[in-house]
């Protein structure tokens, strides 16, 4: 005589990035998102299912969902009365002290953690097939396979800030510094344990950079605004969400970011 099947065995709890199990009674229909990437992920992938998002969620651009203020101050009473099955956030740029409130409260909470282009398109396609209960995006299959190709760069010393006035900089360990390291260029900041360090112009001009990147956001930088800092480097203008975003962006991104460089005619010294 068999065994007779239990049905009533419980499927095993998802845990998120951080080893969190996110206590889910079936898959989430109600989702905000807390982190512009993941807004945009989740819109490309369950547009149904994302009902809000943070200020500062931009892509894609017809998003209209609720909007709870931004990733650092979400807006706790708003995101309470909009009765989510669940909020993503990410380690970085989400505030822990609201993470914990948001549990608190009894929402379920998924936490990205995410400083490589391999952890990203790991830690979406978990969040999306273990947290949301759907397939594997077509998306993020294409983003894998274009960021699986050989470096298209020379291996130009390369320094990208992010803000001045203080001066901060992408380092190593850090999605954007593994951008960089995947597209064949050589962060020229290859020590610390700072994910974006603070640093002089007199710092990142001794530094010698073959080239200069900088990005649109978070500090906006422009022709006018940057690249006088550093008239004995090539600098190029670059796209802050192709540098910074992971998501669909990641499709583009390497051919955003390859082509002006290229342009640029940098080259090692």
């Amino acid at each position: 005589m068999g065994v007779m099947e239990d049905a009533t065995v419980p499927v095993a709890t998802p845990v998120d990035d951080l080893g969190h199990p996110v206590h889910l009674e079936a898959a989430p229909i109600r989702i905000i998102s807390l982190v512009p990437s993941l807004t945009e992920a989740l819109a490309a992938t369950a547009p149904d299912r994302l009902i809000a998002a943070t200020d500062w969620c931009s892509h894609p651009a017809d998003l209209a969902v609720a909007r709870v203020r931004g990733t650092k101050n979400p807006d706790h009473r708003a995101i309470a009365s909009l009765r989510p099955d669940l909020v993503v956030a990410n380690q970085e740029e989400n505030r822990r002290v609201d993470v914990e409130r948001l549990r608190a409260s009894g929402v379920a909470v998924w936490v990205t953690a995410i400083e490589s282009v391999d952890q990203a398109l790991d830690s979406m396609r978990r969040l999306i097939t273990e947290g949301l209960e759907l397939p594997t995006p077509g998306w993020l299959e294409e983003a894998r396979t274009v960021w699986s190709a050989p470096p298209g760069l020379p291996p130009l010393r390369t320094v990208t800030p992010i803000w001045r006035d203080p001066w901060m900089v992408v380092g190593p360990a850090t999605f954007s510094g593994d951008v960089l390291r995947r597209l064949g260029l050589r962060n020229g900041l290859t020590a610390g344990d700072d994910r974006y360090p603070k640093v002089t112009l007199t710092d990142l001009v001794d530094l010698q950079p073959d080239l200069v990147l900088l990005p649109d956001e978070p500090y906006a930088f422009t022709p006018d605004d940057g690249p006088e800092a550093f008239p004995e480097a090539a600098t190029v203008l670059v796209s802050g969400r192709a540098l910074t975003w992971y998501g669909p962006s990641m499709v583009t991104a390497r051919d955003e970011l390859v082509a002006p460089i290229l342009a640029s005619g940098a080259s090692p010294r």
